[in-house]
């Protein structure tokens, strides 16, 4: 592993470190659904973020677990904080045309 590296890995992990603090301690102050969706996506990018680190060190690879298990994990990880995202974009798109729709009536 060079340096440049080891200086992304260290940005990925101060970065969704904040990211994951701060979304940790909204999610104790909000009830609105989309927020919440927001907040999940990012607590599982920040999962994301250790699991690939973990895995460029050697760790978790394919001697702990099948092949098959890792590239699930893997690719679900990677998905799914953009379907959260997508989930709170159509939460707030359907919240505002039907107040759209019901304030034109």
């Amino acid at each position: 592993m060079d340096a440049g590296q080891e200086v992304l890995i260290l940005c990925r992990l101060i970065i969704g470190a904040l990211a994951s603090f701060f979304a940790i301690m909204l999610w104790s102050r909000t009830r609105d659904i989309a927020w919440i969706l927001v907040i999940i996506a990012t607590i599982i990018a920040y999962v994301e973020t250790i699991y690939s680190i973990l895995r460029i060190i050697g760790i978790g690879g394919g001697n702990i677990f099948p092949e098959n298990f890792t590239f699930l994990v893997s690719a679900l990880l990677t998905c799914l904080p953009t379907v959260f995202i997508i989930a709170a974009f159509a939460v707030m798109v359907l919240r505002k045309y039907r107040n759209h729709f019901m304030d034109s009536k």
